[in-house]
Order: C-alpha cells, then sequence, then structure tokens
C-alpha cells in the first residue's frame, strides 16, 4: 500500500511518498526544534551503499534552507537527488521554514532554444507529482514532454509538485523533446512560472483558457521573471480551450500574444461544459476543432487536437489521428507512451501523398528553371496554394525523416 502523507501538525512538515508499491520517490518529514542540531534517521533498501551520501543530501539542503536544528525522517524508495532535495524542501516550507530560499540541483547543459514552428505531432503527459515517469519520459520518442501541474496533480500536492518539476527541468535531460509544462489554471498558475520560467522550459500550456486575459497576464509574467533572471531564450505559449466561451474566443486567444506557438483544445472539459457526453466517433465536438483549426490556421500558429483517452485501443486511436490531421491539426496529446508511435504513423504523408507532391514540387522548380510563370504537370495546370502545400508536405516528410530530402526546398 502507498501513502501520500499530508501535514499533520504544525510544527511539522512532511511531503513525499513512501510504500510497497512507490519508487523513485521519498517520504521526508521534518520536525523542527530549538536545539540539538539537526538528526536524520534514514530508511531505505539502498542504505548499505548510499545512506550516507543521502544524509549528506539532508544536511546540506537543510543548511541552504537555513534549518538549524530538527528531527527528519526519511523514508527513501529509491529517490535521485533531485528528488530527495525538492521532497525536503517542500517539508521545510510546509512547516513554516525556508521561505525566499531556493535549493537547486546541477543542471544538465540547456539543450538548444525551441523554435517556434518545429514539429509537434505528439506530447506526452507526466505527471508533475510522480517522480518515477520523468527519468524515462523521453525515451518514448514523443515530440514533446508535458510536465504536468493542473488535473494529474492532488489540489494538497501542487506545492510539492511545482518543486518536483522545477527540480527535473534542471536535472533530466529530456533529449531532443520539447520540454512543456502544464501550469495550472490562473491565478495560481502564476506561483507555477515563479518557480518554473527560471529553469527555462520550452513551453507554458496554459489551462482553461476563455479570454485573451490569462493569455496575456501569463506573458507578462513570464518576461518580468525572464527579466530579472537575464534569461533570453523563447518559453512559447500554448492555451487550451476547454469551454464553449474559449472556442467562441479562439481567434481573439491565438493572437493574444507572439509568444503563441499552438493553440489546442481539451475535450474533457469542453463536452462537461456542453453537457454531452464525449464519443470515439467526436461527433459532439467537431464544430469546436474546426473553430480551433480555422482560427489556428487564421492567425499563424499551429492547430494541436486533445488527447485520446483510451490507451486500449488503438484502431480507434489510428482513426482519430487520420481524421485530425485531415481536419488541419498537426498533432496531438497522448496519455500513454504506447500511443505515440500510433499517433506519428496516423500524421506522417502517406507514400502516395509525398510521390504526388514530389511531382508537383519537380514541376514548379522546372518552371522556375525556364522562366515560366505557370506550373503544369502533364496536361493540368497546378495553381500556387496547390504547390504551396505541397512544398509544406515535402519539408514536413523530411523532417519525419520519410524522405532524405525535398529538392532543394
Amino acid at each position: 500500500m502507498s501513502q501520500v502523507i499530508d501535514r499533520v501538525a504544525a510544527t511539522a512538515g512532511e511531503a513525499g511518498h513512501c510504500g510497497s508499491d512507490i519508487r523513485s520517490d521519498l517520504h521526508a518529514r521534518i520536525e523542527p526544534r530549538e536545539h540539538g542540531g539537526i538528526t536524520v534517521d534514514l530508511t531505505s533498501r539502498v542504505s548499505p551503499y548510499y545512506g550516507e551520501s543521502i544524509r549528506e543530501q539532508a544536511e546540506e539542503v537543510l543548511e541552504a534552507l537555513a534549518v538549524r536544528h530538527a528531527n527528519v525522517e526519511i523514508h527513501d524508495e529509491g529517490a535521485l537527488p533531485f528528488v530527495i532535495s525538492a521532497r525536503i524542501e517542500a517539508a521545510v516550507r510546509r512547516a513554516g521554514l525556508g521561505k525566499g530560499t531556493r535549493v537547486l540541483p546541477d543542471r544538465v547543459p540547456l539543450p538548444e532554444p525551441s523554435v517556434l514552428d518545429r514539429m509537434r505531432r505528439s506530447r506526452l503527459y507526466v505527471p508533475g507529482s510522480e517522480p518515477k515517469y520523468f527519468i524515462n519520459a523521453a525515451l518514448h520518442g514523443a515530440d514533446g514532454i508535458i510536465l504536468d501541474l493542473e488535473d494529474s496533480v492532488h489540489s494538497s500536492e501542487k506545492d510539492a509538485s511545482r518543486l518536483l518539476v522545477r527540480n527535473a527541468l534542471r536535472a533530466v535531460d529530456f533529449l531532443h523533446c520539447e520540454r512543456m509544462v502544464r501550469i495550472n489554471q490562473l491565478p495560481l498558475g502564476l506561483e507555477d512560472l515563479d518557480e518554473i520560467v527560471p529553469e527555462c522550459p520550452d513551453l507554458i500550456l496554459i489551462p482553461k483558457v476563455e479570454t485573451v486575459s490569462p493569455v496575456i497576464e501569463a506573458r507578462v509574467r513570464i518576461a518580468e521573471i525572464q527579466a530579472d533572471y537575464g534569461i533570453s531564450r523563447p518559453v512559447w505559449l500554448m492555451p487550451i480551450l476547454e469551454s464553449a466561451l474559449g472556442i467562441e474566443n479562439a481567434f481573439a486567444i491565438a493572437k493574444a500574444s507572439e509568444q503563441i506557438v499552438a493553440l489546442t483544445i481539451g475535450l474533457e472539459d469542453y463536452t462537461a461544459d456542453l453537457g454531452v457526453v464525449k464519443t470515439v466517433t467526436g461527433a459532439e465536438s467537431l464544430y469546436a476543432r474546426q473553430r480551433i483549426v480555422n482560427a489556428a490556421h487564421a492567425a499563424g500558429v499551429q492547430a494541436i487536437d486533445s488527447v485520446f483517452g483510451d490507451v486500449a485501443d488503438m484502431d480507434a486511436l489510428r482513426a482519430w489521428g487520420l481524421n485530425s490531421r485531415a481536419m488541419g491539426f498537426e498533432g496531438m496529446g497522448c496519455v500513454h507512451p504506447l500511443q505515440i508511435p500510433v499517433i506519428h504513423e496516423a500524421f506522417a504523408p502517406t507514400p502516395a501523398e509525398i510521390e504526388k507532391a514530389g511531382r508537383i514540387v519537380a514541376a514548379y522548380d522546372d518552371a522556375q528553371a525556364k522562366g515560366l510563370g505557370v506550373v503544369s504537370l502533364g496536361s493540368k495546370m497546378i495553381d500556387p496554394p496547390v504547390v504551396q502545400r505541397a512544398l509544406k508536405l515535402m519539408a514536413r516528410a523530411r523532417t519525419m525523416g520519410l524522405i532524405e530530402y525535398a529538392r532543394g526546398h
């Protein structure tokens, strides 16, 4: 059985998880006292190998948080150093100490900044309260990893999860994945930004957006934090529209900030707002999804579809993804790693599409070389929008590794 330990005493602070089904985490209890220094009572299956290291780290974190006298109980379930630090810091803060101080793990090298129009076929949600998922999340090959502070985190764990995600952004190598964080609905999300933005996430998802106001408020807070820390690399935004009002304001929201790179929809909340049942065919949300696509394209940003919740039905997922791509979406969310390859397949151009686009691009190149203003393919005239669509498809196929090059484009 697992235990989720809450604050149980005014003079003590507790954070973390322990139990037989918990891994890569720990539970820490801090009880401040008037004198006597620091005593650490450690329980760990790896104590013979790492016990002394865990004790030393606990003492270092407490010293950095100006805790000089306390009884400390740690029940370790194989936590890595960045998790140990976050759990102890959360416990200290819950005890009413260490305010205004951050204890940060060593930073792994930052990846190159994410570009505005990078490929976002898949984004894998990872609960921000579950460090066991952090380390291997990037190995599944999603285009983006979302460290989630919103729906997947219990209200009593928001503060502790915020520190876990902050430390993960510093200490975990997410390989080539775009490093995303879904914050809480504002105003609570502003507290998330205060901890998260200094660690340079690539993208922030803003949930339950109904008007431009939360987007502007988040953008301003991010700019203020970046200025305070001297950060110049971009932090992109992806508003999540999850209500009828949000859908009706889709274009205004998409244009609310130059930092917005994509618009997406949350279908669970949207269908709840309408009072209808969410179905596998999506007929009840067709209007909303079309509005998202149209607004995003009109604003010059990407349209990203919602998650598909049934992780056991891969055929339905594939059908949804194919339909999503046909509608004009460029990607979708996923809640399980097994969904990633299916989504990538659904959003990939088919061999027939690539072959046809290649012939159109070749005809365009030939017309350009001859100084012709009209592009012909056989007996058919090719309109400029068709050429542009073919160029975009070939570029996308090349980015996905489906072709080695796209005839110089």
